[in-house]
């Protein structure tokens, strides 16, 4: 678990333009760059459990949606990293709640002029699926492991911008804000528990997205 919680830590590592190394801090354990453990077969996180309080902003029915994307990337076999990118990815477009309206209430439009149809976890529109698929937590998580799976190099990826080609947003740093809380929460679930000081982020600085658990209508896609 000290190795799982180390890797985790050290996702949090992200500068510039792209991935830095990034420090396994452990004892045993030395530096070496992103790609030598975000491989294809890496171990997944399994989930321990649900933490009953907050972790950084996050809880309850979020916490339990986080859950279930990071255990549907397991099912398929996707790394920490790639686990981590899809709550980042959620907690950017839903604040990890499964809502079934997206910016089609402030007027978006795509760009011909047609309204979004984003809805859910991950505000997937209809060309993602059908409604029932897209506002079910498990399948539409499935749905984004499986657009994020064909994106060519994105474990080498800065994770917004992986988060971004699978996404198909408008703006390729909306996620980023979102990464760092993302890490917790992974690790959070990995351990079954919330951080003791209440939710701070794995890299200990606060989430500069805004309140995720403020309610607000989501990015969309």
């Amino acid at each position: 678990m000290r190795k799982l919680l180390a890797v985790l830590a050290a996702l949090a590592v992200v500068v510039g333009g792209g991935v830095a190394l990034v420090l396994f801090v452990g004892a045993g354990l030395s530096s070496r760059p992103q790609a030598a453990w975000c491989q294809p077969g890496g171990a997944s996180i399994v989930v321990a459990g649900v933490p009953t309080g907050e972790v950084a902003g996050y809880s309850g029915e979020q916490l339990h949606n986080a859950a279930t994307i990071v255990q549907v990337g397991a099912d398929r076999g996707f790394d920490p990293w790639g686990q981590a990118i899809a709550v980042m990815t959620a907690m950017g477009e839903s604040s990890l709640r499964n809502v079934p309206f997206g910016d089609d209430l402030r007027g978006v439009t795509n760009p011909d002029g047609t309204p979004t149809s984003s809805v859910g976890l991950f505000q997937q529109q209809e060309w993602w699926g059908s409604l029932e698929e897209r506002m079910d937590p498990a399948r539409s998580a499935g749905l984004f492991f499986d657009a994020l799976g064909t994106v060519e190099g994105w474990r080498e990826l800065e994770p917004t911008l992986a988060a971004h080609r699978t996404q198909r947003n408008a703006d390729p740093y909306h996620y980023a804000a979102y990464w760092s809380p993302a890490v917790a929460v992974v690790a959070a679930l990995a351990s079954g528990s919330a951080p003791s000081d209440g939710g701070t982020p794995a890299d200990g600085t606060a989430p500069d997205g805004g309140t995720p658990a403020d309610g607000t209508v989501p990015d969309g896609v």
